[in-house]
């Protein structure tokens, strides 16, 4: 959670609703919250890895599981063209596409080589984020016009607040990886429901400061301006000569999440080709290198298409509403547990049922129509090939 969408999703936030956006903030950590509680209570009772797509099929029928899984294909591989153009933005401003795209392509060639995110990695990647906030908040607030008073007013319209929330929900997806862990760690019955809050309300915190601190050191029309919001904060302030550390910091976080998340969106193709939810084509493995090679190729190959044709906002707007349709259905299936498998009320499912719906729905038409268009065609591959599977005599 705390990488690439804590640099990136603060200036479409405040180009909805302004300072409005530290409430926009609330309503994201609020769902997010929501969604973590009932991802954490179906990772207790359906220890595998899959996620939603394991937990829809279970609890809801394998339409839904499919359609939780389309979601998640769909709404990471825009999350992949994100990341691309925020390694560009903070990097390279000048050439933002072009570096996103040789990004996409170096992690593509560094996963083909079978390098793995390890868990030393990851804290490498976790201190580098890290240090670049404090560089932010630090330099922040020693900027000449530092002034509390830019964090009012409230007055935004409430659909702007809600568009706000659905851009910084952005921000805090990853909660839920931990929820897919459950054939790796040790008591996933007891370890996952506690590490998902947690997790998620100390990126809350961390998130907070950092919003207050750009509202305060710079206007909010100036954070909208850019794809690089972060580094626009320090360089307002007496510390702007560690611009460079928050520039490198936001491109290395970048790159740690297109390095999980390619293979990540790869594998989960992989796992519903052989279910027969998307062609059959896409469950081959290479023998030699033991990797999905077609599936990793073809998600490398559409996300520098991506990154070619959308920009950074457009891409999180995409991202947000397959990401919120998949956590919809994971908050649906939560309402299907027993209260004996229950371990918090399900009003919490239900308001986080709505909350994805009305944050999805909020996020500017362009990206609704097309995501909508997007999970409709991923429905209508799915019934073709559960025909074509049919029609050849085999279980679909």
């Amino acid at each position: 959670m705390i990488g690439a969408g804590g640099f990136a999703a603060w200036a479409p936030a405040a180009e909805a609703a302004g300072t409005s956006l530290l409430i926009g903030l609330v309503i994201a950590g609020i769902v997010a919250f929501c969604n973590a509680a009932s991802s954490a209570q179906l990772a207790a009772r359906h220890p595998e890895s899959g996620g939603t797509y394991v937990y829809g099929r279970a609890r809801l029928g394998p339409a839904w599981g499919h359609l939780a899984g389309w979601a998640f294909v769909v709404g990471k591989t825009a999350s992949c063209a994100a990341m691309a153009l925020t390694v560009g933005a903070y990097l390279w401003p000048e050439q933002e596409r072009l570096t996103g795209i040789v990004a996409v392509l170096a992690v593509s060639a560094v996963n083909l080589c079978v390098l793995s995110r390890t868990v030393a990695v990851t804290k490498v990647l976790l201190v580098v984020s890290i240090t670049a906030l404090i560089v932010v908040v630090i330099s922040g607030w020693t900027a000449d016009d530092v002034s509390i008073d830019r964090l009012t007013p409230f007055d935004a319209d409430p659909l702007d607040v809600l568009q706000a929330a659905g851009f910084l929900f952005f921000a805090f997806a990853g909660y839920a990886r931990i929820a897919t862990l459950g054939e790796e760690v040790k008591e996933p019955e007891r370890t996952i429901p506690r590490a998902v809050p947690r997790a998620l309300f100390g990126v809350l915190g961390i998130y907070a400061v950092v919003g207050v601190t750009a509202l305060v050191a710079v206007p909010a029309v100036a954070l909208a301006a850019t794809d690089a919001p972060l580094r626009v904060v320090v360089e307002a302030g007496s510390l702007d000569g560690l611009a460079g550390v928050v520039r490198v910091g936001a491109g290395i976080a970048s790159l740690g999440v297109l390095l999980n998340l390619i293979p990540g969106v790869s594998r989960t193709s992989l796992a519903m080709a052989r279910h027969r939810e998307l062609p059959h084509w896409f469950s081959h493995v290479d023998t030699d290198r033991a990797l999905p090679l077609r599936a990793e190729l073809t998600v490398a190959a559409v996300v520098v298409v991506l990154t070619a044709t959308l920009d950074l906002r457009g891409a999180i707007g995409a991202s947000g509403v397959a990401i919120l349709t998949y956590y919809a259905i994971t908050n649906a299936a939560a309402l299907k547990l027993s209260p004996e498998e229950r371990r918090w009320p399900p009003v919490i499912a239900i308001v986080g049922l709505i909350g994805c719906v009305v944050l999805a729905l909020a996020l500017p038409p362009v990206n609704v129509v097309a995501g909508i268009g997007v999970l409709a065609v991923g429905a209508a591959v799915r019934l073709l090939t559960a025909r074509r599977v049919g029609a050849g005599g085999e279980t679909t």
